[in-house]
C-alpha cells in the first residue's frame, strides 16, 4: 500500500502558482461560492465537521462570510433527483465557483455549466466519471480532490480476511447510481480471485433497499460485508450499523464516522483534512488559476479505525497485525 499513500499527481509549483495578476485590485470584491451537496444541511445541534473545515479553510485564506465571502449552500437531503435543479440555481446566481461534494453532485454541476469553475470533493473516479481528462491536467472547468476509494477497495477485503481468516463469501454493498462504484467492485473482485472468497454484489439506492440487501446477504450466507463510501451509506450509517449488528456481519468501509456509528473497521483518507484542502483550490481559482491547469489531488495519508466494542459483540479477537496498523481502536 506504500505506493497508494503517495501523491499520484505532480503538484508542481508552476501548475499551482497563480497567474501574475493583481489580486489586490479585487480585494474589495465579495466572492460567491455555490456549495452543492447530497447530504442534509448542518445545524447548530447537528454540526458537520467537514463543512466547518471548508469554511475554516476559507477563513484561514482570508475569506470571511459576511465580509468578502458569500456561500450559497444547496443540499439535496439525500435525494439525487434534486441535484440538477439545485445546480441550475447556483448557475443562475452567477457564483464564482461551484464546490461539489460527491460524485453525483459533481455530475449535476458539470451538466449545469461548462464555464463556471467546479471544485469537486470526494468524487470517487473523476476520470471514469468523465469529469476530467487526466489527473495532472484536468483540461476542463473541473478539478478537485478525489479519495481514490476504488483504488484502495481491495484493502477492505484484506482487512476482513485478517480479522476472519476463514471467510468464504463476502457481500459488497453498492449504490448503482454512483459511477465510481463499478471500479470499486472490480478491484475487490480482482483481489478475491487470489483467494477462495466469493464476492456477492448487493445494490441499494434507498433505505428500504438497504434493508432488503441485508436480508439477501443472509440468504446468500455472506460472512462479512464491505460497504462502499457512497454518500447514501454515510447518511444511513446508523441504519447500516444496526443491520450489521442484527445479522452479525463483520464490516469494512472507507470512513471513520461509519466505524464510530458501529461498523467494525474503516480505512481511508481524513475527510476533515480533505475539505480544508478544497479551500486552497477555490483560493487559487479566485486568484486567476484555471481549473484545467490545477492537478487533481489524491490523499497522501490513510487512516485505519477499528471498533473494539463491535469486535467483542461479534466474538472476534483483533489480530496483532491490525492492532499495529490501526490509528485508533474505539472502545
Amino acid at each position: 500500500m506504500n505506493n497508494r499513500r503517495k501523491l499520484l499527481v505532480a503538484l508542481g509549483a508552476s501548475a499551482l502558482a497563480a497567474p501574475h495578476i493583481s489580486f489586490a485590485q479585487q480585494q474589495g470584491k465579495v466572492w460567491r461560492i455555490g456549495f452543492l451537496a447530497t447530504r442534509s444541511r448542518s445545524t447548530a445541534s447537528n454540526p458537520d465537521a467537514n463543512y466547518a473545515a471548508f469554511t475554516q479553510g476559507m477563513r484561514e485564506l482570508g475569506y470571511v462570510e459576511g465580509k468578502n465571502l458569500v456561500i450559497e449552500w444547496r443540499f439535496s437531503g439525500g435525494k439525487a433527483e434534486l441535484l440538477p435543479g439545485l445546480a441550475a440555481e447556483l448557475v443562475q446566481l452567477k457564483v464564482d465557483v461551484i464546490v461539489a461534494h460527491s460524485t453525483i453532485a459533481t455530475a449535476a454541476a458539470q451538466k449545469a455549466t461548462a464555464t463556471i469553475p467546479i471544485v469537486f470533493i470526494n468524487a470517487g473516479d473523476p476520470i471514469g466519471s468523465g469529469f476530467i481528462k487526466n489527473l495532472a491536467r484536468p483540461g476542463s472547468n473541473i478539478t478537485g480532490l478525489t479519495p481514490i476509494f476504488p483504488d484502495i477497495s481491495s484493502k477492505y477485503l484484506e482487512m476482513l480476511l485478517d480479522m476472519v481468516p476463514r471467510l468464504s463469501r463476502v457481500a459488497v454493498l453498492l449504490n448503482p447510481g454512483n459511477p465510481a462504484e463499478s471500479n470499486f467492485l472490480k478491484n475487490i473482485q480482482a483481489a478475491a480471485q487470489k483467494t477462495q472468497v466469493k464476492i456477492l454484489p448487493m445494490e441499494a439506492r434507498t433505505a428500504q433497499e438497504i434493508e432488503a440487501a441485508f436480508i439477501l446477504m443472509t440468504r446468500e450466507k455472506a460472512g462479512a460485508v464491505i460497504v462502499s463510501a457512497d454518500g447514501l451509506f454515510v447518511r444511513q450509517q446508523r441504519q447500516v450499523a444496526e443491520l450489521v449488528a442484527k445479522y452479525r456481519l463483520p464490516s469494512a468501509s472507507g470512513r471513520r464516522v461509519q466505524v464510530e456509528a458501529g461498523y467494525l473497521m474503516s480505512y481511508g483518507p481524513n475527510d476533515v483534512d480533505t475539505f480544508r484542502r478544497a479551500a486552497t483550490y477555490v483560493d487559487k481559482i479566485f486568484k486567476g488559476a484555471k481549473p484545467g491547469d490545477l492537478p487533481v489531488e489524491q490523499p497522501t495519508k490513510f487512516e485505519m479505525f477499528i471498533n473494539g466494542k463491535t469486535a467483542k459483540a461479534l466474538g472476534l479477537t483483533i489480530p496483532q497485525s491490525l492492532l499495529i496498523s490501526a490509528d485508533k481502536v474505539i472502545e
